[in-house]
């Protein structure tokens, strides 16, 4: 059984999309990263950067293991379950180049254009239209890929789990879909997947409606104040 310590945001799901599609065994611990659950002391235990998502396998292969960051995340479930990497070594690194073109790239990317867009306590046109530009041109990098195969490895893999969930969320924000019609089909096709779906629909309940508090963007955005904690 692997302990899923989480929260419904993107890295998170991916992680959820991917323990769905395995059909491996876990138990989900909610990490209530708006209330500051994430600077406990029980979870530095399990990842000191205090980042969700985070699994301890208690029956890995050569005794427990506990890992953060959701990459190393993805390709250990992969690799334990032997499904969702390509077994070829050329398939295998194309894979991994999607999955870290995803890590690098489209989270910070978009995670970046989320936060000046939205939750920075002051409008800076400069950062907006900076990141804004720099999501589309990576959902343009996409775009390309994704005419060429149906998905980024060429098969469904854990490339698309990773950067599905962050497509999903940026969609409505910073591009238009009419654009992109490569990325809208990819994107149609995995949302309509069983597992993707109980795999969004994982800790869902807790997703805060309406905008955040002053406190909630402190516990978030001024995560310096915790790190003596």
């Amino acid at each position: 059984m692997i302990e899923l310590y989480s929260w419904p945001t993107p890295n998170g799901q991916k992680v959820h999309i991917a323990l769905e599609e395995t059909g491996l065994p876990y138990k989900t611990i909610a990490v209530n990263i708006s209330a500051g659950e994430q600077f406990s002391p029980e979870f530095l235990a399990i990842n000191p950067n205090h980042r969700i998502p985070a699994i301890i396998d208690r029956q890995a292969e050569g005794g427990e293991l506990t890992l953060f960051e959701s990459g190393a995340i993805l390709l250990y479930l992969a690799e334990k379950a032997g499904n969702f990497i390509p077994p070829t070594a050329a398939g295998r690194y194309t894979c991994l180049q999607w999955l870290m073109f995803q890590m690098g790239g489209i989270g910070p990317m978009f995670g970046q254009f989320a936060h000046f867009n939205v939750y920075a306590p002051e409008k800076l046109p400069y950062a907006i239209e900076r990141y804004k530009k720099e999501s589309q041109r990576l959902v343009g990098v996409l775009e390309k890929r994704l005419k060429q195969e149906d998905y980024l490895a060429g098969t469904y893999s854990i490339a698309d789990m990773a950067a599905y969930p962050w497509v999903r969320a940026a969609a409505t924000k910073s591009f238009d879909w009419d654009a992109y019609p490569a990325v809208k089909r990819w994107h149609d096709a995995i949302a309509a997947r069983p597992a993707v779906m109980r795999g969004m629909a994982l800790l869902a309940e807790h997703r805060r409606p309406g905008p955040m508090d002053a406190r909630t963007k402190e516990i978030l955005f001024g995560a310096a104040q915790f790190e003596k904690r």
